[in-house]
């Protein structure tokens, strides 16, 4: 099996609107421990560590029945829907993928969320074996090219927010900082006075708005080429 040249030109995977996988999403055992899937549409997020499975399990069938491609975007969790999608950010590095979800574990306590090998690639975890990294389920906007982090019914009621594009998150002060230099920085940027940093959760988010509309702070995303993540 011969790695693809380039696997930082392999592009994230799109959310999209998709059925439940029934046989995916019933509560099971692993490893003596017991999980039952969360088969609604709540939000998620969660700090942990991640970690990565490749060629040994290349080909294999995955808990959805696809068989499992390391040059894929995918990754397998313990609990979220299958087949969903989700935004996991490094917070060594700051570095960002978006995933889809379609097979189950790891079973260990101390590990969140197993990659495939081009997206822990993508992350830079790939010879450490393992990193923290923020777990953020997303989802696809009806008749948009935007992501958002909550399901289209929240997003719904929450329609007369501001609306504000995620570019980054880090862990540390410093790296929200010098990501905002390097976006001011930017010739693509036109929008300095909407940037800054905030601290939620504690993570020190880099983000651009308040926007009066999705479509406008999509167009910013597109311009500087990175994923159209809408907050509020």
């Amino acid at each position: 099996m011969q790695t693809p040249v380039n696997l930082d030109l392999i592009p994230d995977a799109v959310p999209q609107a998709e059925p439940l996988i029934a046989s995916a999403n019933k509560p099971y055992s692993a490893l003596g421990m017991s999980f039952r899937p969360d088969a609604s549409e709540k939000p998620y997020r969660q700090t942990g560590k991640a970690s990565w499975y490749g060629k040994q399990f290349h080909g294999r069938k995955t808990t959805s029945g696809e068989r499992y491609d390391m040059f894929a975007m995918t990754a397998a969790h313990p609990t979220l829907p299958i087949p969903s999608y989700a935004r996991v950010t490094n917070l060594v590095n700051g570095d960002s993928v978006i995933v889809r979800i379609n097979d189950r574990g790891p079973f260990h306590k101390s590990r969140l969320m197993d990659l495939s090998y081009a997206a822990a690639y993508k992350l830079g975890i790939v010879k450490a074996g393992a990193a923290k990294v923020v777990v953020e389920r997303v989802f696809p906007v009806e008749g948009s090219d935007r992501i958002a982090t909550k399901p289209q019914l929240q997003q719904k009621e929450a329609i007369a927010d501001n609306y504000y594009l995620q570019v980054a998150s880090f862990s540390r002060l410093a790296a929200a900082e010098a990501e905002l230099k390097a976006l001011l920085a930017n010739p693509a940027n036109q929008h300095d006075e909407k940037l800054g940093i905030v601290n939620q959760d504690g993570l020190f988010r880099v983000r651009m708005g308040p926007f009066s509309d999705d479509k406008q702070a999509i167009q910013v995303a597109n311009a500087l080429n990175v994923a159209p993540v809408i907050t509020r």
